[in-house]
């Protein structure tokens, strides 16, 4: 299977936001994106897009240099879609709705959806999950492979700060993220696997073809990818509420792909970690958030907390944030290490029920309450 990989400007951002649909009263999950949908211009490649439930959207920018205009993009889509919907519907940003039961949501009707659904059965029933999607630019095809895997590397951190799902049809779980558990049981999804070359990633395209595991390029699931856009997607978060959480993922992933693109132009090697300590390290994300140890590629410190692990990039990472035009927005990540990421506040505000209305007030909001922009 050929891949076609055109190099983007190095380190541009695209940011792609699944939000779901909530009846204004009852906050159940409703059906009415078709709604939305009808009002817009393009509902396939615009702005506003058709996701794969009936009572979800997808908010997408263009290409953007800065963090801040990528956010202001999606403000002005998020305006948008209030308009249409008016006040009989409000939107949660959240990896899933803590109450409703997922097998109650439905898929659009569209070949590409009702094939996740025949061919997963059970799990296909399950996938009432909405995440973030990071879209980072790469000037170069021999890049892309060695940034994919380098990024999947931080995974425990992007599942950490994002986690938004603690809750499952009414019962805490125990995990900070519930979608990454439910995502995983589709195939193809899950860590990339390391590769060197091109020419390596398009014979595996083309053997999962011939297996007919997949159909196109974007099949290939992997919670980190090369895209035919000429960048790198992080696809591991869920979706959280607030614009400074969603901007400091964005910088977070820029700022990290840009640091191992100057590595591979200075002719040093990204860092790896096995790919069974990377699953490790993903799953105790998941389960225990930001309160877990991490396995690394340090010598002399083969575990970390994640906590202090996180830090020290912030700290590495603070000379190119500043030069990215992000400072700000990478340096609210320690507010969510001090006043924790959706997933805590959804617990600390007393259950399910509270979680869900926290969710949907606070969607949209430029922060959440009570948390200053800057530490």
């Amino acid at each position: 299977m050929r891949f076609d990989f055109v190099p983007g400007g190095k380190s541009t951002i695209g940011v792609e936001w699944e939000l779901a649909l909530v009846d204004a009263t009852t906050l159940s999950l409703a059906p009415r994106a078709q709604q939305v949908l009808d009002a817009v211009d393009d509902p396939k490649s615009g702005a506003i897009r058709r996701e794969y439930l009936t009572d979800m959207i997808e908010l997408v920018t263009g290409v953007h240099h800065r963090v801040d205009a990528a956010m202001d993009d999606l403000r002005g889509s998020l305006h948008r879609v209030r308009e249409i919907l008016g006040d009989d519907t409000r939107l949660l940003g959240a990896g899933s709705h803590p109450i409703d039961r997922a097998a109650d949501s439905q898929p659009f009707d569209f070949w590409r959806y009702n094939v996740v659904k025949e061919r997963n059965a059970y799990w296909g029933r399950q996938m009432a999950v909405f995440g973030t999607h990071i879209h980072v630019g790469v000037d170069h095809r021999d890049k892309a492979l060695p940034i994919t895997y380098g990024l999947a590397r931080f995974t425990p951190y992007f599942i950490a700060l994002s986690g938004s799902s603690p809750y499952w049809e009414g019962e805490d779980t125990g995990y900070a993220s519930q979608r990454t558990l439910i995502f995983q049981q589709l195939p193809t999804n899950g860590l990339p696997y390391p590769m060197e070359t091109w020419d390596e990633f398009e014979h595996y395209a083309s053997e999962l073809e011939e297996a007919r595991m997949i159909s196109a390029p974007n099949e290939i699931r992997w919670d980190v990818r090369p895209s035919t856009f000429g960048t790198v997607e992080n696809r591991v978060l869920d979706s959280v509420p607030t614009f400074a959480e969603l901007a400091a993922l964005t910088a977070l992933t820029q700022c990290l792909a840009e640091y191992m693109s100057r590595e591979l132009d200075d002719g040093r090697a990204i860092a790896k970690l096995p790919v069974w300590f990377m699953k490790e390290n993903r799953w105790r994300a998941a389960r225990y958030g930001l309160d877990t140890d991490v396995i690394t590629p340090r010598v002399g410190q083969k575990v970390r907390p994640m906590r202090e692990g996180i830090e020290d990039w912030l700290n590495r990472l603070e000379p190119i944030a500043a030069e990215l035009g992000c400072g700000t927005e990478l340096a609210f990540i320690d507010q969510l290490l001090r006043h924790g990421p959706s997933y805590v506040r959804q617990r600390a505000a007393g259950g399910p029920a509270q979680a869900l209305r926290q969710l949907v007030d606070s969607t949209g909001a430029d922060r959440p309450d009570g948390l200053p922009l800057r530490p």
